[in-house]
């Protein structure tokens, strides 16, 4: 069985959205975005308290970006992963580690607009420096999906992928601080990818516990 440690709209949502995707069975953990991250027990799965915390045969591993490649490996037959020598493994790799690129600004501004519940504690600069980083990542997606070549509905030439997920995970988060707004390539590809049954189904059910709760937070002060 795998188990899945899970706090909705963090780095776990793109494990449970590919989870989805393979059409394996598993079961989730809901997960507090709460101290109880650094209880001993918790810790024991993921050793910097963070999520996602994944379990499969009596192993555990603690990093999104390794779980989606072993999972990809585990279930080649989804057709999700690129296996070395593939023609699309390198940029595979790139785009499948580039969404941490794009989560760890975004986990900078959920930390200044979430976290930190105090006006005095925030810095507007950090904001403004970590908002602009994103608008760079999302114009680095534009300039791939509007490559002129075949099939480029997706990050890569031979279809839907774990790039996908992952990257498309990132752009939901980040889009709670940055619009797609000038990237229009960019807003039909989210569109097309978020409207697969396996995107709905990683969303926040009635009684989860959300990490946002507006759907956006304009730059501050503001």
């Amino acid at each position: 069985m795998i188990t899945l440690h899970h706090v909705s709209q963090s780095r776990s949502m793109r494990v449970l959205w590919l989870l989805y995707e393979l059409g394996v069975e598993f079961r989730v953990v809901e997960q507090a975005f709460d101290r109880s991250l650094r209880a001993p027990e918790f810790l024991s799965l993921s050793p910097a308290g963070r999520v996602p915390a994944l379990e499969i045969d009596g192993e555990r591993m603690f990093e999104s970006g390794a779980m989606i490649e072993y999972l990809c490996e585990r279930f080649p037959e989804a057709g999700l992963g690129s296996a070395p020598g593939d023609m699309d493994r390198m940029g595979w790799l790139v785009w499948l580690h580039f969404a941490e690129t794009i989560s760890q600004h975004v986990a900078a501004l959920t930390q200044q607009h979430i976290v930190l519940y105090e006006d005095a504690m925030r810095s507007p600069i950090v904001m403004r420096l970590e908002a602009a980083r994103i608008a760079k990542c999302y114009a680095a997606i534009e300039a791939r999906l509007s490559t002129p070549v075949e099939n480029r509905d997706y990050l890569l030439t031979g279809g839907f992928s774990a790039c996908d997920i992952a990257v498309g995970q990132a752009v939901y988060m980040a889009r709670h601080f940055v619009s797609l707004e000038g990237c229009p390539e960019t807003e039909k590809w989210y569109d097309r990818i978020t409207g697969r049954p396996g995107f709905v189904a990683s969303l926040p059910g009635p009684e989860s516990v959300k990490v946002f709760q507006k759907p956006f937070y304009p730059p501050w002060p503001g």
